[in-house]
């Protein structure tokens, strides 16, 4: 395991643990400036489990990649893709267009 993809392959291996769809999983890695941007894609009936309830496993799972980073001395970003035909229902507006 090379040390520059230790968090691609952690993250990987985190998210194929809890979904039903392992196979799926696919987690693309970018570095710029800003430091190491992980793109996760899950299949959409897993959507609920790696964001959890009100992003609860999400957040757990930015912090774990954050103390990978931190040993490895990167910044890392976790981005989850909104996959096409997920069961999340849509978010509401908080503004209403009615006065």
């Amino acid at each position: 395991m090379s040390k520059n993809t230790v968090d691609q392959e952690f993250l990987d291996y985190l998210v194929k643990s809890i979904v039903d769809h392992p196979d799926d999983v696919k987690v693309d890695r970018k570095v710029d400036e800003m430091g190491v941007l992980l793109s996760l894609k899950v299949n959409p009936q897993d959507m609920g489990q790696v964001v959890g309830r009100q992003g609860s496993t999400a957040k757990a799972i930015r912090s774990l990649l954050r103390i990978v980073g931190i040993k490895n001395n990167a910044r890392v970003n976790l981005k989850i893709e909104e996959p096409e035909g997920s069961t999340r229902a849509p978010r509401k507006s908080t503004f209403s267009d009615e006065k």
